[in-house]
């Protein structure tokens, strides 16, 4: 018999999977299950809007509150625009949209598939050149201006597209490894005072790769933000 869902599970089911992170939390998940958990109310969720915190009341047996202002305003649903003649091809605009809507490569001009787009507008903090706009595509507002078969799809892309960010972070983990075993191998075949010697160069950067992967990680918390 399968394992009925659980309460996560089904708060998760009716919120608009925008992944906007406006409810202050990174996505629907985290949110669905800090509404679980006791931890956060049901009225943090602008895209989902009045419609919404009634979705969640029906689930969680919650009273049907307003929208908190501090999460933002219930507002017609928008899609994001890139002025390709200012675009650069930083690609950080790609790297902070959470349903890969949008298409290019570094370098190379950028441009969203309206289609796509949830509205989250999480990539126009991140662009350097301000070349990424907000355009609102519907004059209803939360559920109004957006359908389940909309969610479904969006959370279907942000789901793979956690799923594809964790593979290739496993990949380049094993392939680190694998690099450092063979230096190893390498520091280990030298005469015992050659290998002293690259043992402690190998440590030296091993502490500035750290470094360095603490600032990116830094970083994106910061973009975030």
């Amino acid at each position: 018999m399968p394992t009925p869902p659980s309460l996560a599970d089904r708060i998760e089911d009716v919120l608009p999977q925008t992944q906007c992170t406006k409810c202050g939390y990174d996505g629907c998940r985290p949110y669905a299950e800090a509404i679980a958990a006791g931890a956060a109310q049901i009225n943090q969720c602008p895209p989902g809007g009045a419609e919404g915190i009634a979705r969640l009341s029906s689930v969680t047996g919650y009273p049907v509150i307003a929208l908190n202002p501090v999460n933002g305003l219930e507002r017609p649903r928008a899609v994001a625009y890139i002025d390709e003649s200012l675009c650069i091809g930083c690609t950080l605009c790609i790297q902070a949209c959470p349903v890969d809507a949008i298409i290019g490569a570094a370098k190379l001009m950028h441009t969203v598939a309206p289609a796509l787009c949830t509205g989250c507008d999480l990539c126009v903090a991140p662009c350097p050149v301000d070349c990424i706009v907000m355009y609102p595509v519907t004059e209803t507002t939360g559920w109004d201006a957006w359908r389940q078969a909309d969610a479904d799809a969006a959370r279907e892309r942000h789901d793979f597209r956690t799923m594809r960010l964790r593979r290739d972070q496993q990949e380049n983990d094993a392939r680190l490894a694998a690099k450092a075993q063979a230096k190893m191998a390498a520091v280990h075949a030298l005469d015992p005072a050659d290998a002293a010697g690259e043992a402690e160069k190998e440590r030296k950067r091993a502490i500035i790769a750290a470094a360095m992967e603490r600032a990116r990680l830094k970083k994106e918390s910061e973009t975030k933000q």
